[in-house]
Order: structure tokens, then sequence, then C-alpha cells
């Protein structure tokens, strides 16, 4: 079992995106959701990407609060 403490760095990099935090900004900054719009179906994410999402929220996994941390920052 994975025991690690995740963080939005470790989210990133799980997403197979860049990790820094200023990249992490720049991400967020050059990426917005409309209200109607799930994460997951974001036109911006890869297959796999959008599978992670998708799959980490219907099983409740540890990245879910992350998950919902970045969907919340996507749309301000």
């Amino acid at each position: 079992m994975d025991t690690s403490k995740h963080t939005m760095t470790t989210l990133f990099q799980q997403l197979g995106l860049p990790s820094s935090d200023e990249q992490i900004e720049q991400f967020v900054t050059d990426h917005k959701l409309s209200p109607e719009l799930k994460l997951a179906d974001a036109p911006f994410w890869s297959q796999a990407q959008r599978h992670f999402i998708t799959e980490s929220l219907e099983q409740d996994a540890d990245w879910c609060e992350l998950i919902d941390e970045l969907d919340a920052q996507l749309r301000h």
C-alpha cells in the first residue's frame, strides 16, 4: 500500500506533467474550465491522464483531494 503523502507536485508527476511550483502555476493559468465541464472531460488531458483522473475519483483514491483541489483552481 502506498502511504506516501501526496502533494500537487506529486499529482503533476503522476499525470506526467512538469511539476515545479512555477510550472504548476503556469498550467493553472493556461487551462481554465467552464462550470459545466467535468475535470476529466477537459480537452487538454491525454487519454491516460483522463483515465487516471476518472479512475481515482471513482475509487475515492488517495489522489481525490488533490484532484478536487486542482479542479477548483482551474475554475477560478
